[in-house]
């Protein structure tokens, strides 16, 4: 990087990297308007996929696993086709930021190859193409995560989930957009710009995981990598439509990414999987949990996948479970949607023969509170510290009219001393304690015999909003900082004549009112509806067995709508 070049002439360059690193053949001529909001029906129809394209990349994880264990499907066929499929949601919605396809299909040939000359598998992955969010690094490949000051800067060695993943047999081959810092719900920065939603291209993405959730929804990746500190996988999941899970801290190994607030240890970023399928969640999990990564990376608890706590032997076996629904937090009332989507899913519940009571959250409002603290302690020093570089501007807000306009330097929150960060940790602490008896005590009400089993809550109080319009992140980051696995699964969509704005409440907190005055049905058409499963600490197969009972229960529902129609 020359001293002399300014921050938008590196960006130049780096954009011009980007456009050449895209297969020519690929570029597209006939894209959509942009008037035209949901694109979801383009990549089948553009004519670049072949037919054996678009059965690949419809074919969930499980069928793909096998038809390429059996080479029926060559990983040569596989990777091509969701390449194929990648670039194409690219050039609709801005989804990536390092493509490295001459790469994957190298690996892709040394699997099929190796297929050819031992008749087995290289592991429970082999030939399945993966996405990575920016900052998860692979030896010889930038990890820019969205700042101009980290261009030209290239990965020495991989982070320790690509090794395992490669040992699984994935192939690897685009990395996906954030926001700058990473500290966002939304997806937009300096290098690569704006991520918009495939159902509706005047709402965001969400964040930070945004361009995995875009490329996702539009089947350019069976299975992604996202990363999670305040629900960073589970908004984008929602407003795009598809699964994604938050681990447990200390399950799927993050020793070798790049990442913001480094050192901050007492609320940790997770990284896991997001999917169009449960199947795919399950099939990462079980073979990440698999690869003994607590000998490469020391953050990682000594604890493989268990059976038993995936057969919920804890759980009366899954045959009838209690799950309690979070209506509201206690600060913001949902949208007409989401209160819509949780319906569905207890009436889906009920139906199935579980039980269904309500949650009455539990100092909600404080834990975020506490959780904001920790992040805000140093937050301005390292995002300033990063930009000081190259002197980029600090981006304020996702809204639209900031790309032509940002803030020299953040908003610096008032400096605490260690003793005083160590009473917020403190906090913390404490109130975790008093969830974790607070859920326990349920055992009295749920008629089971234990505790609740899982929690079904809100992702977020809306669906995918309008860019700038995302402002909190409250119902996910509470389960951050309890340290709770989540997993979001799609249930719906926004409905204009079912979805109807509701007549003014008593509003909760000067949040409610905005959050209600913000909601008008054709601002958020075609947007999806999803809720998360939660339970609790190191439970993650626990949680996403329950989420298949729920996923299982909404599509029998679902199944019996049309056959009575």
């Amino acid at each position: 990087m020359a001293q002399s070049q300014t921050w938008q002439e590196l960006v130049a360059e780096k954009k011009l990297r980007q456009q050449a690193s895209i297969p020519k053949e690929w570029i597209l001529t006939n894209l959509p308007s942009q008037s035209e909001l949901n694109i979801t029906e383009f990549p089948e129809a553009c004519g670049l996929l072949s037919a054996k394209d678009i059965e690949i990349t419809n074919t969930h994880v499980g069928g793909l696993l096998e038809k390429l264990a059996s080479a029926q499907w060559s990983s040569m066929e596989v990777t091509t086709a969701f390449s194929k499929r990648a670039i194409i949601a690219h050039q609709l919605t801005n989804c990536l930021t390092e493509i490295f396809i001459d790469r994957a299909l190298a690996r892709a040939s040394e699997l099929d190859a190796h297929l050819k000359a031992t008749g087995k598998v290289v592991g429970p992955l082999h030939g399945l193409p993966i996405s990575l969010k920016d900052q998860i690094s692979l030896k010889g490949i930038e990890s820019t995560m969205g700042y101009v000051s980290w261009i030209g800067k290239y990965a020495e060695r991989n982070a320790v989930l690509v090794d395992a993943l490669e040992a699984l047999g994935a192939v690897l081959y685009v990395k996906t957009n954030i926001p700058q810092t990473l500290m966002w719900p939304e997806t937009f920065n300096h290098v690569f710009g704006r991520t918009v939603n495939p159902y509706n291209r005047s709402l965001t993405s969400g964040g930070s995981s945004g361009g995995e959730g875009a490329l996702m929804a539009l089947k350019g990746a069976p299975i992604g990598v996202g990363s999670d500190i305040g629900g960073s996988i589970r908004i984008p999941s929602a407003f795009c439509g598809t699964y994604g899970f938050r681990p447990s801290t200390g399950r799927v190994p993050y020793a070798g990414s790049v990442n913001s607030l480094e050192g901050q240890d007492s609320l940790p970023s997770v990284l896991g999987p997001l999917s169009n399928s449960i199947g795919g969640i399950k099939s990462f999990i079980q073979g990440v949990f698999s690869q003994s990564t607590w000998l490469r990376d020391p953050n990682v608890i000594r604890k493989k996948w268990d059976e038993d706590e995936y057969r919920l032997v804890e759980h009366g076996s899954g045959k009838k479970l209690c799950f309690a629904i979070i209506w509201n937090d206690g600060q913001v009332v949902p949208h007409p949607p989401i209160i819509r989507g949780l319906e569905i899913a207890k009436k889906a519940l009920l139906a199935a023969g579980h039980k269904v009571i309500d949650w009455k959250p539990l100092n909600h409002t404080k834990i975020n509170g506490t959780a904001t603290a920790i992040f805000g302690a140093g937050s301005a020093m390292d995002f300033s510290t990063v930009i000081a570089e190259t002197k980029e501007p600090y981006i304020s807000s996702m809204a639209l009219d900031q790309e032509d306009f940002f803030d020299e330097q953040p908003v610096t929150a008032a400096e605490i001393s260690a003793y005083e960060l160590w009473q917020v940790h403190k906090r913390k602490r404490d109130l975790r304690q008093e969830y974790l008896e607070y859920w326990l005590a349920t055992a009295s009400e749920t008629g089971t015999g234990r505790p609740v089993d899982a929690l079904i809550s809100p992702v977020a109080a809306y669906t995918a909003t309008p860019h700038g319009k995302n402002h909190s992140a409250h119902y996910t980051m509470i389960f951050n900082t309890l340290d709770y696995p989540a997993l979001v699964i799609p249930v719906s969509k926004v409905d204009q004549v079912l979805d109807q704005k509701k007549p003014v409440h008593e509003f909760l907190s000067k949040e409610d009112q905005a959050n209600y005055e913000l909601y008008e049905p054709g601002s958020f058409k075609d947007a999806p509806i999803s809720i998360q499963v939660v339970g609790r600490t190191h439970e993650d197969e626990a949680v996403i067995a329950m989420a298949e009972i729920v996923d299982a229960a909404l599509k029998a529902q679902r199944s019996g709508l049309k056959h009575a129609l």
